[in-house]
């Protein structure tokens, strides 16, 4: 079954296109990912999804529902976490809960139960009574996609989830999210976070200027555009390697000072590399990941 169902979808700011035709869909239970540069279209999207803005053009179905016909009932059913922090700072931990609840029309004493649920979930008991400015970032993570699951969400929105936080509190966020993804619930997150991205995704879909321009499993999307290995050389003349390396590889890209060859046996193209005597300052061979996709599809080069 599809959760989401998007076709052609197109969402305009006076001359600016921000998504430019994307079609996908989310299946039921599966944790769906946009990837893409700062200004690609993922959080418009995601607005889209979650009803705050309306498409230009084309057809977005949530749960079977036009988002255009249909918004009231859409959120409704929607748990959503920003990628600002949107508590309540007049409101203790256990507050933030019960409030976000009623909103949802949960009784008092619905609302205090599923807290109390919820809260031993994000392992927040013990903070409780504290007030948000008490806890740590990784804490208010956990808590804000706690307070989006109060209502019992059919689909969980998440923007870029684990932002600013430290390694282990980025790893306790993923716990959560695969706690919730082996109970059922569908998730859609954008992130910046290739690790993220492979850790935690069914498919992904990478977009770039608001069209989406690939899309897949992560580790098939790296066996079909980055091999599964990449050699690095470091420290390389762009114009002296660039005939040397032509047809050496299955792919070459230069950036700066440093060539990527992606292949599928490392080992043998470094013996290749190096009897070729090239002047560059070292020879590193790693496992192609989710990231070499992502900057080849996308670009290596900073854009503003």
């Amino acid at each position: 079954m599809a959760v989401v169902e998007a076709q052609d979808l197109v969402k305009r700011f006076g001359r600016v296109v921000a998504v430019d035709g994307l079609s996908f869909e989310v299946r039921e239970g599966e944790c769906y990912g946009f990837l893409g540069p700062n200004g690609a279209g993922k959080t418009t999207t995601l607005r889209m999804v979650c009803c705050t803005a309306r498409p230009t053009e084309g057809v977005l179905r949530v749960f079977g529902l036009d988002v255009r016909r249909h918004p009231r009932q859409v959120k409704a059913q929607l748990g959503v976490v920003h990628q600002a922090v949107t508590l309540d700072d007049a409101l203790t931990v256990r507050e933030n809960l019960v409030v976000y609840g009623r909103y949802f029309g949960l009784s008092w004493a619905e609302a205090r139960r599923r807290a109390e649920e919820l809260l031993a979930f994000a392992e927040l008991e013990g903070r409780a009574e504290d007030r948000i400015a008490r806890l740590s970032g990784g804490m208010q993570r956990r808590l804000m996609i706690a307070r989006a699951l109060m209502a019992n969400p059919r689909l969980l929105v998440l923007d870029e989830p684990t932002t600013g936080l430290d390694p282990h509190a980025r790893h306790a966020v993923w716990d959560r999210l695969r706690q919730l993804k082996r109970a059922g619930v569908t998730q859609i997150l954008t992130t910046h976070y290739m690790e993220e991205a492979e850790q935690l995704c069914d498919r992904v879909a990478i977009v770039d200027r608001g069209r989406i321009v690939a899309e897949g499993p992560p580790r098939a999307l790296v066996e079909r555009y980055a091999g599964r290995e990449v050699v690095e050389l470091r420290g390389a003349e762009d114009g002296v390697l660039a005939h040397a390396l032509a047809g050496l590889a299955e792919g070459v890209e230069v950036a700066n000072d440093r060539v990527f060859l992606h292949t599928q046996d490392g080992e043998e193209l470094v013996h290749r590399v190096r009897a070729l005597r090239l002047p560059v300052e070292a020879v590193v061979l790693r496992r192609a990941t989710l990231e070499d996709v992502f900057l080849r599809l996308t670009g290596r080069r900073l854009r503003e």
